[in-house]
């Protein structure tokens, strides 16, 4: 469909549709014209896309792209909207709906073109569409993910130390390199495998120093922040880091979704099997959820679903399992309630949480006399 502008010659079209299937060096892009077939896939760098982009504003009134949230974050999204495009970060799934088995680029972008169409209509469910996190959120994010990065870089050469001393019948758990257990290696293991060893140690030194650091600056942090008792300083603000707006969530079923705990279903006619979490969600957000719980057991026992559950966490004779199962329900009302919490549609002594005390304010000191003021 083309329409005329009166303060224009130039006929544009309606809208445009673009599906970009993004990579670290190449972006594959589907070109839709208002109701039309899409067009062939075209690849392109970079700065050709952003020409392309400018060059199809020019041509339609409304101009919609759609990419992938993956490893490229959102700088393009970003680059995107200040050209004016209505852009949408959506969640990576397979497009393959047909089941044919082939993949490539062009009919990911071919797919995403054709799910934005169908979007654009008014089927909201084509596609779910990705939050992107405003800069600052992203800032403070980065910093608690690095740390969990490095926690997982520390552990791997902890883990290659252990799996050497296995090898000479030695066991050792935690931190080996220090202290007692240290000691007890230098006094049992070959030398040559001390001096392989050292080399671990060389490597653990600064990785641990930086995790302190990171630690340190995040639990500094959360002091600004009031936190239930007992949950820790570090799981509650990388737990806050995560979220970022609480407000963006419309109902509980949103947000039970996003932790990922809620639990699977397979069901055809009369048929119905349930089956373990989904884990479709944030999985840092679901691993803070679930520590904060464990701690919450033992600090806050007024908590409404701990008592709702205290049968089953309370009772030795049940089994571990069982044990985590019931940990996972009160995580997924966790969620729920922190949400009904920093939205203002409850408060913190209504769903039984005990808060930290704010801390005192410093004395102030009196000022000091000076020579004109005793005289």
């Amino acid at each position: 469909m083309m329409i005329k502008l009166e303060t224009d010659s130039t006929e544009l079209f309606e809208s445009i549709k673009l599906g970009i299937d993004a990579h670290a060096k190449w972006y594959y892009v589907a070109r839709q014209v208002d109701g039309a077939t899409p067009q062939p896939v075209q690849k392109m760098s970079l700065p050709g896309l952003l020409r392309f982009i400018a060059k199809q504003k020019r041509l339609c009134r409304k101009l919609y792209t759609c990419y992938e949230a993956g490893a490229f974050g959102y700088h393009l999204h970003r680059q995107l909207e200040a050209m004016g495009v209505t852009n949408y970060v959506v969640q990576p799934q397979d497009w393959d709906e047909r089941g044919k088995g082939v993949k490539n680029d062009r009919i990911d972008a071919l797919a995403l073109c054709q799910r934005l169409d169908r979007f654009v209509l008014g089927n909201r469910k084509a596609f779910s569409i990705v939050r992107v996190p405003s800069e600052e959120e992203e800032r403070e994010r980065a910093l608690s993910r690095q740390r969990q990065q490095v926690v997982r870089e520390r552990q791997r050469f902890q883990a290659m130390g252990r799996s050497l001393l296995a090898m000479h019948g030695i066991h050792v758990t935690g931190r080996w390199w220090k202290g007692k257990t240290w000691g007890r290696i230098q006094a049992e293991a070959p030398e040559w495998v001390i001096e392989r060893l050292q080399v671990f140690i060389r490597l653990l030194e600064p990785v641990g120093a930086e995790e302190e650091k990171l630690t340190a600056a995040i639990e500094q942090a959360a002091e600004e922040e009031k936190i239930p008792k007992g949950v820790g300083a570090l799981t509650f603000e990388v737990l806050r880091r995560e979220v970022g707006d609480w407000s963006r969530f419309n109902n509980r079923r949103e947000v039970s979704s996003y932790t990922g705990l809620c639990p699977r279903e397979h069901s055809s006619g009369g048929k119905r099997r349930g089956g373990s979490v989904s884990k479709s969600g944030n999985p840092r957000v679901r691993a803070m959820l679930v520590e904060m719980v464990w701690r919450m057991i033992r600090w806050q026992p007024r908590y409404k679903p701990l008592i709702k559950w205290a049968p089953v966490l309370g009772d030795p004779s049940r089994s571990s399992a069982v044990r985590k199962k019931a940990v996972v329900a009160v995580a997924r009302q966790l969620a729920v309630d922190l949400w009904r919490l920093f939205t203002g549609q409850t408060t913190a002594e209504n769903l039984g949480l005990i808060y930290l005390p704010e801390p005192a304010p410093m004395p102030t000191r009196p000022a000091r006399k000076t020579a004109s003021a005793t005289s």
